[in-house]
């Protein structure tokens, strides 16, 4: 089940809803969601659930472990991570490092739905509880909530525990955090469905084709439609996830914050994917000495960490070299921070620095969504080779530009921009921010923005999320 179904909109969403809302209790309310955000994991990969629960008993088990104070705590915290470590890398690495060493396997296991996700949060869990013995939690119960909760289970935003922990004792939902979760579960649905989709189209072709059809006209398109692609269908996905957590009371954290203005790629990463940023930053790259130790210690604490970044998202090279290419360029901002200062700079040389910013962000894409090593190094070849395109692969591109396709590539471009929040100020210093006819000229396009989403659903069919496979 997907957030962008008939089942999840129409069904699913709405007994939840009623359920919550009749149900008395915080703690009652809180099994209620356990039990839903089972359900809607079922939906998507039944035989995988045990997984899901493994995990959430595994680091329960250790997380009443270190909360005895004991001196054994750090072997109690080590054989938890170790656990957890230990059931990610089973079901998503081991055909991967086997394959280094040329060992064939007859079969890899099926990737659990959202592993990485649920593993990163037992991980906070435990690493929160050794750090402070106090956060441990008593009920298994609110651990799996953390865990499970359905609105972040399958892509996030991740959510540390020391930050997510009070919402599952004390929570309140107002008809005002209703309304707003809604408008912003509307605007995720748009985005995924209109902006993602139509440049997903046009990605999905460029990508597919020979490499006697692919010239460098259409290797840039494909670049920047699976740029346009990846960004709304993830921001997409986080605005849904917000929405919803919304609906139920919780505030989850903001994910994305426009990345394609960085001009660096340190802040493309302040930009994108914040919460998993901010993980490596908490639990990995700080432990490690972060910048404490020396400009080459932490080169190599940053290398380590964008190594980790690629492999998090998938075992396959070109994952590994994606994040590699982002912390080679990061460790080079670190080493020569002039290169990045932008302060006094007149515009042009902003703009050239946000410009050459998206270029490499764009090349890195480019090898992130290749088949291959080999596949990526064509398309990243073929970007600055300035030769023509084949006759069947322009022809193969045409057909897809359809006028609603043109339109919603061109509302992608511009939406990369804060066009959204500066009209939105605008319209509350006319009409005042709490004003009843702003919330209801909100509410209406919302409405309008649902009918419009429905009727993309109804139009497009099965559309997963490209997070969705991490």
């Amino acid at each position: 089940m997907v957030f962008n179904s008939a089942s999840f909109l129409f069904v699913f969403l709405p007994a939840a809803l009623i359920l919550y809302w009749v149900l008395p209790g915080r703690e009652t309310k809180n099994v209620l969601l356990c039990l839903l955000s089972l359900v809607f994991y079922a939906f998507g990969g039944l035989a995988q659930l045990p997984v899901l629960l493994a995990a959430a008993v595994w680091s329960y088990a250790f997380g009443l472990l270190l909360a005895r104070g004991e001196k054994r705590r750090k072997l109690w915290l080590a054989l938890g991570v170790a656990g957890d470590l230990a059931l990610l890398c089973a079901y998503k690495y081991l055909s991967f490092f086997l394959g280094i060493f040329s060992v064939t396997t007859a079969a890899s296991l099926p990737l659990p739905l959202g592993i990485s996700f649920f593993t990163f949060h037992a991980l906070s869990y435990l690493i929160d509880c050794y750090r402070d013995q106090m956060l441990s939690e008593r009920r298994f119960d609110r651990l799996l909530l953390y865990l499970a909760f359905f609105p972040r289970l399958i892509a996030g935003p991740i959510v540390k525990w020391k930050d997510g922990r009070e919402e599952l004792r004390q929570r309140e939902v107002s008809a005002a955090d209703t309304a707003a979760g809604l408008r912003r579960f509307v605007r995720g649905m748009l985005k995924k469905l209109l902006l993602a989709e139509s440049a997903a189209a046009l990605a999905d072709a460029v990508y597919g084709l020979e490499a006697s059809q692919l010239g460098s006209a259409l290797a840039w398109l494909g670049g920047l439609c699976y740029c346009l692609q990846i960004y709304y269908d993830f921001s997409g996905y986080s605005d849904m996830a917000i929405g919803l957590g919304r609906l139920f009371g919780f505030r989850l954290p903001e994910n994305f914050n426009y990345p394609y203005m960085a001009s660096s790629i340190s802040e493309f990463w302040r930009r994108w994917h914040i919460t998993l940023n901010r993980w490596f930053v908490d639990y990995l790259y700080i432990p490690l000495g972060g910048s404490r130790r020396g400009k080459w210690a932490t080169v190599r604490n940053r290398l380590i960490v964008f190594a980790a970044t690629g492999l998090w998202h998938g075992a396959g090279w070109t994952y590994l070299l994606w994040g590699m290419f982002h912390g080679v360029l990061v460790s080079l901002e670190g080493l020569f921070p002039a290169l990045t200062r932008t302060e006094g700079k007149s515009l042009p040389f902003r703009v050239l620095r946000r410009l050459l910013t998206f270029v490499l962000v764009l090349v890195g894409f480019i090898m992130f969504r290749a088949s291959s090593v080999g596949q990526g190094l064509l398309m990243i070849g073929r970007l600055f080779s300035f030769t023509a395109s084949g006759t069947a692969g322009l022809v193969s591109a045409a057909a897809l530009l359809s006028p609603a396709r043109i339109l919603f590539l061109a509302l992608g471009l511009l939406f990369c921009f804060p066009i959204y929040p500066k009209l939105k100020a605008r319209l509350e210093a006319r009409l005042g921010a709490d004003s009843p006819a702003q919330e209801l000229i909100g509410n209406a396009l919302a409405l309008l923005g649902l009918a419009i989403a429905v009727m993309a659903m109804a139009g497009g069919g099965y559309a997963p999320f490209v997070y969705q496979q991490f």
